[in-house]
């Protein structure tokens, strides 16, 4: 077995070694099998870091968007070039399956792309005459040094939720990656320095928690953005804005589903498996609880065993596989024990995904699909985010019951339905408390050309990622007034 790789640092435009006297192993989590190390750098070297980008700002502001943009077009062709290979690292270090994968990185191309129209995006407003021969506009200039916090379960697409805006719009940008999944960073900035963006102006830091806690205190950085759980997202957006930076941090979430009677049950167990069980239910927007109304009960139940029962789970590069496993074995211990916990409340384990492993990899952190039937909605189960492969059944007598216990939860990231009734559809669209809503769709996730929502405990901050949400995040408006006399230009 080959000895694990020691990740680097991408500073000033060259990589670096971290002095760091610490280090945390990356494991495949379908083998348990060692593949890197990444450092965690201490802040003297975040500071080495963020004064790069704050001597590259200068020039970079100046630098029009038309020409900031090339940049960004060569690295998407570099994306697409290199996709299959970075699938593959994500696979391999975050356990899920290559198709998986592969949609992951499409999606964060789609936000390059979207980020190449910053000539239009980031445009201002104006108007002539608001006074007798004074004229007013509004402008957009970028903030300096602003950097992200991104999470292990999508490592090659959330960090391009921010970066592509951050740099399209003149600012220069740090990333820190999870220290779980650091490989597929280290490829982004392999492609991002063939891509020719000038030394400084996008730079990757790894490290843990004193690598952040070091950019949330920088005076020089003046933005945050942050995705992960929410008692961490609470931990950097009070953090970030006590210390007078702007913040957008994504949080958890507790998806819930209705099935209405008249629903295609069938259509609706297999997109709820994909919802439920895709990237082994590590996502934040996995659908975490069904709740059937009236006479949806039972038909939906029995599909929706079958389609846990027969998920094929496995290696994410091999042929067939529908489900990889956990990240690590921490979250496999902390999963199980929320199965349990489910029990102990009176849930019936419907499928039960405990205990069990891949062929030919017993060493991997597996999680298999798992149905718990009759949670009790005031119960620990009800509120926790599981963030693994378990479906919790709750029932409601109607539409409006189920509306209720939609919104009696504390996060608020997306809400779905499945319907034939376009009016019990509206009547959910109106009233369910979320920021993304799906009709007759099993994950809600916004297209790049929309800001990815999110309400209550799962967003703290004003503007989201995405679209033009992530333009006006990383720029600042500036309002103009002017006045040009026409007896001043006699004097020429």
């Amino acid at each position: 077995m080959s000895q694990p790789v020691q990740l680097l640092n991408y500073v000033g435009g060259q990589w670096q070694r971290s002095s760091a006297g610490h280090a945390l192993q990356i494991n495949n989590p379908a083998t348990a099998q060692a593949l890197a190390t990444v450092p965690i750098s201490p802040a003297a070297e975040v500071d080495a870091a963020v004064q790069t980008a704050a001597k590259a700002f200068g020039e970079w502001r100046m630098t029009p968007v038309g020409d900031r943009i090339q940049p960004l077009f060569r690295f998407k062709n570099l994306l697409e070039e290199h996709l299959d290979e970075i699938a593959r690292i994500i696979t391999d270090e975050c356990g899920k399956t290559y198709a998986e994968s592969a949609g992951e990185m499409r999606r964060g191309i789609e936000n390059v792309e979207v980020a190449c129209g910053a000539p239009i995006l980031m445009q201002g407003r104006n108007n002539e005459d608001i006074a007798r021969g004074i004229d007013e506009h509004m402008i957009r200039q970028p903030l300096g040094v602003v950097a992200a916090i991104t999470p292990f379960n999508f490592p090659g697409m959330i960090p391009l939720w921010f970066m592509p805006y951050a740099l399209a719009t003149g600012n220069c940008f740090i990333l820190k990656p999870s220290e779980k999944v650091s490989m597929t960073s280290q490829r982004l900035f392999e492609l991002l320095d063939q891509a020719g963006f000038p030394p400084g102006v996008v730079q990757l830091v790894n490290g843990g928690k004193e690598t952040v806690d070091a950019l949330l205190d920088h005076p020089q950085v003046r933005a945050i953005s942050f995705v992960g759980s929410t008692p961490v997202a609470k931990y950097v957006y009070s953090r970030a804005t006590a210390n007078g930076k702007r913040a957008q941090c994504q949080g958890g979430a507790k998806n819930p589903v209705v099935i209405m009677p008249d629903a295609d049950m069938a259509t609706a167990a297999r997109i709820m498996a994909d919802s439920a069980f895709g990237c082994a239910g590590q996502r934040c927007l996995a659908a975490s609880v069904a709740i059937t109304v009236g006479e949806a009960r039972h038909p939906f139940t029995e599909l929706m065993a079958d389609q846990a029962a027969n998920r094929k789970v496995g290696y994410g590069l091999d042929e067939g596989v529908q489900m990889g496993p956990v990240i690590t074995a921490e979250s496999k211990q902390r999963i199980e024990g929320l199965i349990g916990k489910g029990e102990q409340e009176g849930a019936t384990v419907l499928v039960d995904g405990r205990h069990r492993a891949a062929g030919g990899f017993e060493d991997g952190y597996w999680v298999f699909p798992t149905i718990l039937d009759g949670v009790n909605p005031g119960g620990e189960i009800a509120r926790t985010e599981i963030f693994g492969p378990v479906l919790s059944l709750m029932h409601a007598g109607g539409v409006e019951e189920a509306i209720e216990m939609v919104n009696n939860r504390a996060y608020g990231n997306m809400a779905c339905i499945f319907t034939t009734s376009g009016a019990v559809a509206r009547q959910f669209r109106y009233a369910a408390d979320a920021g993304n809503v799906g009709i007759n769709i099993g994950v809600a996730a916004p297209m790049a050309y929309f800001p990815f929502s999110g309400w209550n405990e799962s967003f703290f901050g004003d503007l989201h990622a995405q679209a033009h949400h992530g333009v006006e995040f990383y720029t600042q408006t500036k309002v103009v007034i002017e006045r040009w006399p026409r007896e001043w230009s006699r004097q020429f």
